[in-house]
């Protein structure tokens, strides 16, 4: 001890110090007692200070003497006067708990919700183009022309249905949802909550409509003021629908899907919760929940074609219609990339979900015939086999569970059938779940089975039980009745791994739980089978028929 320097009085017990000479039984007792004092300390508390000569006992942790600064609870200190609770079996975190809920409940009462009656548009979202024209137009005129009387009641319905698309939906999302979020985490709760990947571009999408809607409305403004006989609309439609009307909603609607199921992983959280019931309980909601509010723009996007069309079929004028026709073949085309994107994207998605869930096992691990030195693994570390599920032009075609039969007993299988290879996968269930303690951080691929999303949840992933079959190298049996009733298999069916001398180099007889699922398997890999040797027929005939190389080259 005396070798350790100065020892901080915080970390031992405080002794009077006396200059009386002391014996060695002296000396011996008050050793005993110290060490005892300090044992008992230990047990009071894991958390020690390390300081030079103190011995470390098992099981403590050890905290550098820069970092006591930040034991900022007094419980955590050796010497702390506060004691430890009279009752320890009481829930750990509980009070803190509720104190958290209680402050976050009064945090959503400070909130202020702006209204939205401050758009001049607002009181003629429900009007009728009858009645909007007889309450603002000073001098009525009559017109005998009943098909212009039609274009302008469709005109109108293109601008009322944006304006409730605006301040119904988009505006309530802005306001209430997630201006309400901003605030909260301003004051420093739901901080890890990603703002972009619940609301995508959300700011941008509505400042768009606004601009459309108040463009739009001002032209029917300077129309009933003017009482022209034609209403204007052709040029501010073409400037929105071939600017970024559209893109903007493309961009949401890739969104979309992560967005959805991200609110889904965040309401397993009770606060969480109640920030939803707030807002969903606020009047300008009218009873709409969150999830039917994020969908409104893509409902928004594929209903403009049929307004235009509207508006196309009672206009009377050649170029009009020319004009009309060729923004609505705009809007048209944006939903069909769209569409196309969105299938990539989900496709991406899974395949990203399955590089993180399938393990590939080295060859030695995978089959024990093959025995390498532990000297010369080093060499063949490099497993490369996870790439293969990297490829953006490889498409996941069908999944599920089935059972493989083995010489004693069924073994569950996952199967994963892609459009150039069948992938069979043995199940292995973990007891840390997948996402640790925040379920929103790597959510599980919304676009696989069920089955699946619960199994990698609950912690499970897939191990490579065989080398991938690729489809020119697959053979597909049915299992008859007789060996059905022979052998007790229930809806069985048999794939045959060759190789390229069409020499078997692996079987597996699979069950499946209902006939039903049996024939939906055989039929889809059947397909994925024929489609694949078509499509590399074509390859090969474009290869063959491809001009000859120029004698100059």
């Amino acid at each position: 001890m005396q070798n350790s320097g100065k020892i901080s009085s915080a970390t031992l017990p405080r002794e009077e110090h006396t200059s009386q000479p002391s014996t060695p039984h002296q000396e011996y007792v008050q050793e005993r007692e110290l060490l005892t004092s300090r044992s008992a300390e230990r047990r009071r508390s894991s958390i020690v200070v390390s300081l030079p000569g103190l011995e470390v006992f098992p099981g403590d942790l050890l905290v550098s003497d820069s970092a006591v600064d930040y034991l900022h609870h007094s419980a955590l200190l050796p010497n702390a006067e506060s004691k430890k609770s009279r009752w320890p079996f009481i829930k750990k975190g509980a009070s803190k708990d509720k104190k958290q809920m209680s402050d976050l409940e009064n945090c959503l009462s400070t909130i202020k919700i702006t209204d939205s009656s401050g758009y001049e548009f607002c009181s003629f979202k429900n009007k009728t183009w009858h009645e909007f024209v007889e309450n603002q137009w000073t001098e009525q005129k009559d017109t005998d022309d009943c098909l212009e009387l039609k274009k302008q009641a469709a005109v109108w319905e293109l601008f009322t249905s944006e304006c409730t698309y605006f301040l119904d939906h988009l505006l309530v999302l802005k306001m209430i949802f997630m201006n309400s979020l901003k605030y909260l985490q301003s004051n420093e709760f739901f901080l890890e909550v990603d703002l972009r990947r619940l609301f995508g571009n959300l700011e941008e999408l509505s400042q768009v409509s606004l601009s459309f809607v108040t463009s739009f409305f001002q032209i029917i403004k300077d129309y009933i003021n003017k009482s022209e006989s034609s209403l204007d609309f052709i040029s501010m439609l073409t400037k929105y629908f071939h600017g970024n009307l559209c893109q903007t909603h493309q961009i949401y609607c890739l969104n979309y899907t992560s967005a959805v199921f991200y609110l889904e992983n965040l309401r397993q959280r009770e606060d969480f919760g109640m920030y939803l019931k707030w807002c969903e309980q606020h009047e300008q909601c009218k009873r709409l929940h969150l999830t039917e509010l994020l969908v409104a723009p893509l409902h928004r996007l594929t209903r403009y074609p049929l307004l235009l069309n509207n508006i196309w079929k009672r206009s009377n004028d050649s170029t009009e219609k020319v004009t009309i026709c060729s923004i609505k073949e705009k809007v048209e085309k944006s939903i069909r990339d769209l569409e196309g994107k969105v299938k990539w994207l989900d496709n991406f998605q899974k395949c990203r979900q399955l590089q993180e869930v399938i393990i590939w096992p080295q060859l030695w691990d995978r089959d024990k015939r093959f025995f390498v030195p532990e000297c010369l693994k080093h060499t063949l570390r490099d497993n490369l086999s996870e790439n293969i599920l990297s490829s953006t032009n490889r498409h996941l075609l069908h999944e599920g569970k089935l059972a493989l039969a083995e010489s004693t007993r069924f073994l569950d299988v996952y199967l994963f059938l892609f459009d150039d290879f069948l992938l069979i996968t043995k199940m292995k269930r973990n007891k840390k779940k997948y996402g640790g303690s925040d379920t929103g951080l790597i959510p599980v691929c919304p676009s696989l089975t069920l089955e699946l999303q619960l199994f990698i949840k609950e912690g499970g992933f897939c191990i490579v039980l065989d080398q991938p079959i690729p489809l020119d190298r697959l053979v597909l049996k049915n299992i008859d009745p007789f060996h059905v009733t022979v052998f007790g298999l229930r809806h069985a069916f048999l794939i045959q791994h060759e190789n390229r001398y069409q020499q078997c180099i692996a079987v597996f007889l699979l069950q499946a739980q209902t006939e039903t699922v049996k024939k939906t398997w055989m039929s889809q890999i059947k397909t994925a089978v024929s489609n694949y040797a078509k499509t590399h027929e074509t390859k090969k005939s474009s290869i063959f028929s491809s001009p000859a190389e120029s004698s100059e080259i």
